[in-house]
């Protein structure tokens, strides 16, 4: 083999290889029981973390942020960080109660904290039921319209509350499939997630 054959080997492994480590969600498994039973099961859920992205845009203004979100029963922890144009932030909700700390390190509460989310992001955050369209569900409290994917027996899209929640793709967390890319959507808004690591 000549050094041209070599160097020309050694450079289509290397490109092999960087094709190999391109960041992609895991393959969902195939669904294990039918939706009417798996609805139930993860409306349920009452602990969950999950890592991600989150891109939105809401009118004129927009920005891109790391996500990351811990669920303990009622109680939701939803963390913003990176170049947002709003900063840093640390959202704190238990059903309407609302707890915010800025970017400025300042703690906002109750209705202030709901204007100052309002101010920083452009829009209401839906948080109550945001907590169970991350899980690919409706929220249980409020009538809701689903397109089911029935072949895999989980949510193409919902409709809620206002809101259009479309599930473009799914990964494997544990022996369950739960949304790997999701988009929301209502008038001007739109907020796009990226999930990257799910723990239950």
């Amino acid at each position: 083999m000549t050094r041209t054959e070599a160097w020309r080997g050694g450079a289509c492994l290397a490109l092999l290889m960087l094709a190999a480590c391109r960041t992609t969600p895991p393959p969902a498994p195939p669904a294990s029981a039918e939706w009417s039973e798996r609805r139930p099961q993860l409306q349920a859920l009452q602990h969950f973390s999950l890592k991600g992205r989150i891109a939105l845009s809401a009118g004129d203004s927009g920005f891109n942020a790391n996500l990351r979100w811990l669920q303990d029963g009622d109680d939701s922890q939803v963390s913003l960080e990176g170049p947002l144009g709003v900063g840093g932030m640390q959202i704190s909700a238990r059903g309407t109660q609302l707890d915010v700390l800025n970017s400025r390190g300042e703690h906002i509460s109750s209705d202030a904290a709901h204007a100052e989310l309002r101010a920083r992001l452009g829009f209401d955050v839906p948080l109550t039921s945001l907590r169970y369209w991350v899980l690919g569900v409706p929220n249980p409290a409020t009538p809701a319209q689903e397109i089911l994917d029935a072949e895999q027996q989980r949510l193409a899209s919902l409709a809620q509350d206002g809101w259009q929640v479309s599930y473009a793709a799914y990964a494997s967390a544990g022996a369950e499939a739960l949304p790997a890319r999701l988009t929301l959507e209502r008038e001007t808004v739109r907020v796009r997630l990226l999930i990257e690591d799910w723990r239950l």
